[in-house]
């Protein structure tokens, strides 16, 4: 891929990133009105909350990870800030577990969350337990699709408003996003792995 481009690339995801994350950290101390379908969540409390802070981070944190000026310089920042990545994945999986079993939009919704939730924690594992290994092209590979998946937060929000202009209910809508939002960034990421090794960019370093 073309260094403009994947620099180009980086720069919006991460942009995207941190507007979500800001965003959305205001369901920790709970400010500001709730969106009825979240409301309605079964396990609303205390887990949204605790979902929101540890996706939030992973967003926040994820992005400076591809950078390679930072991996080659601050490699220590770059292995504190791994760490960070890695436990707020796990605090945003396994709290997104419950979320999804209380999904309002009922069980296909649910398995598309409780899948995403399953998934991100498994891929972010491999990468962690990959690191500690010293295998860091697997490693990178691996946090490739971890951010992918982290990444769902993103596009989530970017196809709620596009559902109702596509004719579906918000219900319904919801149960496609269910899926949506991550199964695309997955395949992506899988697509990008096949072209060969990753652009330094692009690539989380141990």
């Amino acid at each position: 891929m073309n260094t403009k481009v994947s620099s180009g690339l980086w720069g919006l995801a991460a942009l995207l990133s941190v507007a979500v994350a800001i965003v959305s950290y205001r369901y920790v101390p709970s400010v500001g009105p709730v969106p009825e379908n979240v409301g309605a969540n079964l396990f609303f409390n205390p887990w949204l909350a605790v979902h929101v802070g540890g996706a939030a981070t992973a967003l926040l944190v994820g992005p400076l990870q591809f950078l390679s000026k930072l991996r080659a310089r601050r490699r220590g920042l770059h292995r504190w800030l791994g760490r960070t990545y890695v436990v707020a994945c796990l605090v945003g999986g396994l709290s997104g577990l419950p979320l999804a079993y209380g999904a309002s939009a009922g069980p296909i919704a649910a398995a598309g969350f409780g899948l995403l939730a399953v998934i991100w924690l498994y891929t972010t594992g491999q990468g962690w337990r990959l690191a500690r290994a010293r295998r860091f092209e697997e490693h990178r590979r691996w946090m490739i699709r971890s951010f992918a998946l982290t990444f769902a937060a993103v596009t989530l929000r970017l196809y709620l408003p596009i559902a109702p202009v596509l004719g579906y209910d918000f219900m319904e809508g919801y149960r496609i996003i269910a899926w949506a939002a991550w199964v695309p960034n997955l395949l992506l990421a899988e697509l990008y792995l096949m072209r060969g090794r990753a652009p330094a960019r692009m690539q989380p370093a141990g």
